[in-house]
């Protein structure tokens, strides 16, 4: 895109803005109307998009990117109304007669980054929230998903309106084009070395912003509970998508009297799960490019393997891999693996567990397996991470009630439902108040009489 065709679009979002339309109840409802029509009619467009991508299954696409979408959508048309309604808030009675209440407002034109793991769900989950809010923005897909980018900038056109809601495509320059523009808000899902980048760019504007930046979500297996079942879960989340999920185990801390049976009952759901040559299995995805590729399969080559291992350049394909002997000093546990290999490191207390937890950058999620309410309990008191989800993977993030986000170096803000609008909007406080009294108690001159039955006022009254 050239450089004054850009300015051109921001000009006209910003027009679209301040013309008051955004702000409209109705055209919130039929902007979030028409992105469900996009999902519903254009699913196998979608499906193709991403197979093009990662060679992702189209069961896998519905669950993880149109399904979740929609509900998101169903979610925010339901409460919208209630959410945009002025919150009114008491006053004290030295401020009477007067009203006051706090009201939502957009911020503007935002800019969403979306990352490329899950180009649908990570590009169109914070439009939705920003849509629901009042604001205009300008949707930027990650160029490692092509295909997905392609069908996201063609598809929104054609259903969304174009004067308040732009995609545009593009590599790092595109993204450096947008950042050195001012923003209402940023929302931005991806590494944290380009999250430093984005936030140095809002600093200049002092631009506020949300980051979605991932890390090392560790995975708990403590002494009680099924481990078979534990072990069928945290194979599934974590070669989810080849493992490019910043929500997936990065690795598994098991105790050390279940180890042998966690890794068996791990080692049987991969073949159940993907054959016994996941390499031929419609459902497992590929790496998304060769750079990832690369990386990945230096971290292989310096581990021991316990399953799996296999790689194949040509088709960016890596084999649910099992490491074991991994220590926590290791180089693999210096940083995000996001790709499908998983350390498994045993543990004899769950203070060493937790201690290893927390040698580590807060992590965007926690997980645990344990029936031990105790335990569970102590887990949650005794860490930090964006979110938890105990005996389970990965579904805290798919409840619309609950905020979506992470903590430290994993990120700040949140998003889904309810805090998707409000990481959207600003809190705008009203104050109405009378003209009439007008005791002169207020004004100068403070004589020795007044100083005292102000203070008095103010302190028994406000």
């Amino acid at each position: 895109m050239q450089k004054d065709q850009f300015f051109l679009e921001l000009a006209i979002l910003r027009e679209t803005f301040e013309s008051g339309i955004t702000r409209d109840f109705g055209w919130r409802i039929s902007q979030l109307n028409a992105l469900q029509k996009f999902l519903l009619e254009c699913q196998k467009e979608i499906a193709a998009a991403v197979h093009d991508d990662f060679r992702k299954s189209t069961a896998e696409t519905f669950l993880t990117e149109t399904a979740y979408l929609r509900s998101e959508i169903r979610f925010a048309l339901k409460h919208l109304s209630s959410w945009m309604k002025p919150r009114r808030v008491s006053v004290p009675l030295i401020y009477q007669p007067s009203k006051a209440s706090c009201s939502p407002e957009p911020y503007g034109v935002v800019l969403i980054i979306g990352a490329w793991n899950y180009p649908f769900n990570l590009s169109l989950a914070p439009l939705i929230s920003a849509i629901a809010a009042g604001n205009c923005a300008v949707i930027k897909p990650s160029e490692h998903a092509p295909h997905s980018s392609a069908l996201i900038a063609e598809g929104l056109s054609h259903y969304l309106d174009q004067s308040a809601i732009r995609v545009i495509e593009g590599g790092m320059d595109v993204s450096q084009t947008l950042l050195a523009e001012r923003f209402g808000y940023i929302f931005f899902t991806g590494s944290r070395t380009v999250g430093r980048e984005v936030m140095h760019a809002a600093a200049r504007h002092l631009t506020p912003l949300t980051l979605e930046l991932g890390g090392k979500c560790p995975c708990i297996v403590e002494e009680s509970g099924d481990v078979r079942v534990a072990a069928r879960r945290i194979v599934w989340a974590k070669f989810l998508n080849g493992g490019q999920t910043c929500l997936a185990p990065d690795y598994v801390l098991v105790h050390e009297k279940r180890e042998a049976e966690l890794l068996t009952h791990m080692q049987e759901a991969i073949t159940d799960f993907y054959g016994d040559d996941p390499r031929l299995s419609p459902d497992y995805p590929r790496i998304v490019n060769m750079e990832q590729y690369r990386r990945l399969e230096e971290l292989l080559y310096g581990s021991s393997v316990l399953c799996g291992g296999k790689s194949d350049q040509g088709e960016r394909y890596i084999a649910p891999t099992i490491l074991r002997g991994v220590m926590p000093g290791s180089t693999i546990m210096h940083s995000e693996i996001f790709g499908p290999l998983l350390p498994v490191i045993s543990y004899t207390e769950i203070s060493e567990a937790l201690d290893i937890i927390r040698s580590v950058d807060e992590p965007l999620a926690l997980y645990l397996f344990s029936s031990d309410l105790d335990v569970q309990d102590r887990v949650v008191r005794d860490s930090r991470s964006g979110g938890v989800c105990i005996n389970d993977l990965l579904f805290h993030a798919a409840i619309a009630g609950l905020p979506f986000g992470g903590v430290g170096k994993s990120g700040f803000g949140a998003y889904h439902g309810k805090a998707g609008f409000d990481a959207f909007s600003f809190q705008r406080s009203v104050l109405r108040r009378s003209l009439y009294p007008d005791p002169g108690l207020r004004y100068p001159p403070y004589g020795w009489w007044k100083f005292m039955l102000l203070k008095r006022l103010v302190t028994f009254f406000q």
